[in-house]
């Protein structure tokens, strides 16, 4: 991520990936607010467009064509994006309270979460239904119903509740596509039976009497059996029942009723409607704590009361964009009239459309068209994103800071004259209070008490390991960095067998006001300790300072018995070589610096990452294996060199076997690479066919650097399937023998690459 030069000031903090909120990172990230600094929180690295939602579950858009990626936006928005579900707020701290990870500090609050089917107003529908939102949870159980509906020989019912907009179109595009899906594999389209029920005399009933009578044919021609007028009283297992006395089976039930609204700001203290949506003026900004702001579903305008639909969240981003910056800027927001018709487009699942507004409609396979151009159109504004100047505007804006802020900045930009200024000895003895390093007997003077040095016994019988890494953040989160520093560091302490005993930290934080500096270190440290503290890894001391970037590292001792030491030299002829993770940080996140890394493998990537090798490392050690290294800075190929030489044998790396990180290939092949590749492809020299296996697109990935990467090792080849078989089961679900260890030959080149 990139480090702004300008000491940050304020926090604005968006939660949740709404579409009010991917307008107002787009407008951030066109023009910036120095000494802001804004962070997303949302569960999802990609949010989909409700607008084509059924269009992609109906087969007319891919996954990507139908999602915006939050991760690529948030870049764009030198945005912090912290991947979590919220859970509450501490609105007197001024908190946002999230699982499993620490507090998110803010100035200024955003909410735009968007809303779910109400449940709990039917008994025993929680639990027994699929609810339409969130959509990507959806969509997960989307993806499952259609592979049963491929698989079930038999008859299949399937129940929608719900005959609103929403409910009627997700029928028809499913209808659609598993008939499609089932004629396409020879199977009777004709079998799946669709129900739909809702608790109105009429389908649509926001709806001109033209558009209901259009979509009541469709259902009717085809063959959707309706349940008009009768509401869903109770919900088993399989079994809806009405206030008919009716039990209707179903095989699956969607739930796409009217919304409902998380609890927990209601649970803060924030005003809320009956229906738990937050309360706002003209300006969005909540009734009753004007520093919290909310747009789309979650929101509810007391003054201009209007229906949960996407439209409104999407017309809600310019003004929410431009009040959060007048409201930065200590400027009075501005007042926002929606408007009270709005041109309504639905499908009917096969590229046909009807479009409304007010008692105006019209019908057509032209009016699908121009839908699908709309929104391209709209989606084209959030993944097309623009090549911005990297120059930065460093002034502060008039308004963003106090009296006694601005004085604090002149002073920190004086030390900025010195870089690696010590962090100031109360922000850190806060951001260390807060921390609890894992207890050992052995550590006799630690990080909580005052002396020059940490001071730890050595067990009789035992040798210390001794390692130290320190890298810059290559990820805008810096709980999530401290993690992936932590298990980087320890790396080389399992992979010679050895048990973390004590760590210290040399951390840099990057020039700013006491608050903000002590956050950042109090969120990577946070990260780091829950790495150290599962390894039994006491911290016991460090040092911090200030400088232009967040960079982290540690210096790790660990106790291994004189006997069981693992070394590089230790690959015998016959053994398979296993690699416990997938490959492909470096070229993944040198893609991701310049916006052309999909969101989702940055996620899956950092899923990787921050998975310590302390589990696999044992696992091996268990099965026979003699030989480990960690997969770091020299890449693959580079550290099975160092193997292959001290061990004085051949190998043998088979290219189609090596566990390849999500995207990896595709970013490699757009010639996007890590800037380490160059030194490390020096190292082709060790391999015998290099014309041959260059061939191959994934060749260039053996030799990219990782970041927290896996294990290499050998394994006895009795031993290698069990092994294998373990390491998933341990959680390493990516491990494969990628390779075997043969006799040294007399040609100079140790390692052939199999493609």
């Amino acid at each position: 991520m990139k480090t702004s030069a300008t000491p940050i000031v304020k926090d604005l903090v968006l939660v949740g990936g709404g579409h009010s909120h991917v307008a107002v990172l787009k407008r951030f990230g066109m023009k910036p607010v120095p000494g802001v600094r804004l962070t997303l929180i949302c569960r999802d690295a990609h949010t989909p467009y409700s607008g084509m939602l059924p269009g992609y579950v109906a087969g007319h858009y891919d996954y990507d064509e139908a999602h915006i990626d939050l991760g690529a936006l948030a870049r764009f928005a030198n945005a912090r994006f912290y991947h979590s579900a919220v859970t509450g707020l501490d609105l007197n701290g001024k908190r946002v309270l999230c699982d499993n990870r620490p507090p998110v500090p803010f100035e200024l609050l955003s909410i735009n979460t968007g809303s779910t089917p109400n449940t709990s107003l039917v008994p025993g529908a929680t639990g027994n239904v699929v609810p339409v939102k969130p959509i990507n949870n959806f969509l997960d159980r989307w993806e499952a119903l259609s592979a049963r509906a491929m698989s079930q020989e038999g008859p299949m019912r399937i129940a929608v509740v719900g005959a609103g907009a929403g409910g009627v179109e997700i029928l028809l595009a499913i209808q659609h596509r598993l008939g499609r899906q089932r004629a396409a594999a020879g199977k009777p389209s004709d079998n799946i039976e669709f129900h739909l029920f809702s608790n109105t005399e009429h389908i649509l009933p926001t709806h001109n009497t033209k558009v209901r009578a259009a979509f009541l044919r469709t259902l009717q021609q085809r063959n959707v059996v309706l349940h008009l007028g009768e509401p869903v009283t109770q919900v088993e297992p399989g079994i809806l029942r009405t206030d008919a006395g009716d039990a209707i089976a179903a095989h699956e039930i969607l739930w796409v009723t009217a919304a409902g609204a998380p609890d927990w700001p209601a649970k803060a203290g924030i005003d809320t409607d009956a229906g738990g949506f937050i309360k706002v003026t003209d300006t969005l900004q909540s009734t009753s704590h004007p520093d919290v702001y909310a747009a789309g579903d979650i929101a509810a305008m007391v003054n201009y009361p209007r229906p949960k639909s996407g439209v409104f969240a999407v017309r809600q981003g310019k003004p929410l964009a431009r009040n959060l910056r007048r409201a930065l800027l200590g400027k009075q927001p501005k007042a926002f009239r929606p408007q009270s018709k709005f041109l309504s487009l639905i499908s009917t699942g096969d590229k046909y459309a009807i479009a409304s507004r007010g008692r105006w409609s019209v019908k057509g396979r032209t009016i699908w068209a121009w839908k699908d151009w709309i929104d391209r159109r709209f989606m084209d504004k959030f993944n097309d994103l623009p090549d911005m100047d990297e120059k930065e505007d460093t002034e502060l804006p008039s308004g963003l800071a106090s009296a006694d802020e601005v004085k604090e900045i002149s002073a920190i930009a004086m030390r900025c004259g010195g870089c690696g200024a010590k962090v100031g000895a109360t922000v850190l003895s806060r951001a260390l209070n807060s921390l609890t390093p894992a207890p050992r007997d052995d550590v006799l003077i630690g990080l909580h008490e005052p002396d020059d040095a940490a001071v730890v016994e050595v067990p009789p019988g035992k040798v210390i390991v001794h390692t130290v890494d320190y890298f810059r953040a290559m990820v805008d989160d810096p709980y999530i960095f401290g993690k992936i520093a932590a298990n980087h560091s320890l790396g080389d302490i399992f992979a010679m067998g050895g048990d973390p005993q004590t760590a210290l930290a040399v951390a840099t934080v990057p020039f700013g006001i006491e608050p903000k500096a002590e956050d950042t270190l109090t969120q990577m440290m946070s990260g780091a300790m829950e790495i150290l503290n599962d390894t039994n890894c006491a911290l016991v001391g460090g040092h911090t300072s200030e400088g232009p970037e967040l960079s982290l590292g540690f210096a790790v001792n660990g106790l291994i018995d004189r006997d069981k030491i693992m070394r590089k030299g230790g690959l015998k002829p016959g053994d398979k070589l296993v690699v416990t993770k997938p490959i492909g940080t470096g070229t993944l996140f040198a893609a991701d610096m310049r916006h052309k890394a999909k969101g989702r493998w940055i996620a899956s990537a950092l899923d990787h990452m921050v998975m310590s090798n302390r589990l696999g490392a044992q696992c091996l050690v268990e099965h026979g294996s003699r030989a480990a290294t960690d997969i770091t800075g020299f890449g693959l190929l580079g550290h099975l060199v160092e193997m292959v030489r001290a061990s004085e044998v051949d190998v043998v790396l088979d290219l189609n076997c090596v566990p390849l990180m999500d995207g990896a290939e595709d970013t490699a092949k757009a010639g996007i690479l890590s800037s380490l590749q160059p030194q490390n492809v020096r190292l082709r020299r060790a391999v015998a066919n290099p014309e041959e296996a260059g061939k191959d697109p994934r060749y260039p990935l053996i030799y990219d650097p990782q970041t927290a990467g896996g294990l290499l090792a050998s394994v006895p080849a009795e031993n290698a399937d069990a092994c294998v078989a373990g390491l998933i089961k341990l959680g390493y679900a990516r491990t494969m023998i990628v390779g075997e260890v043969l006799e040294q030959s007399e040609r100079l080149e140790p390692i052939t690459v199999r493609v």
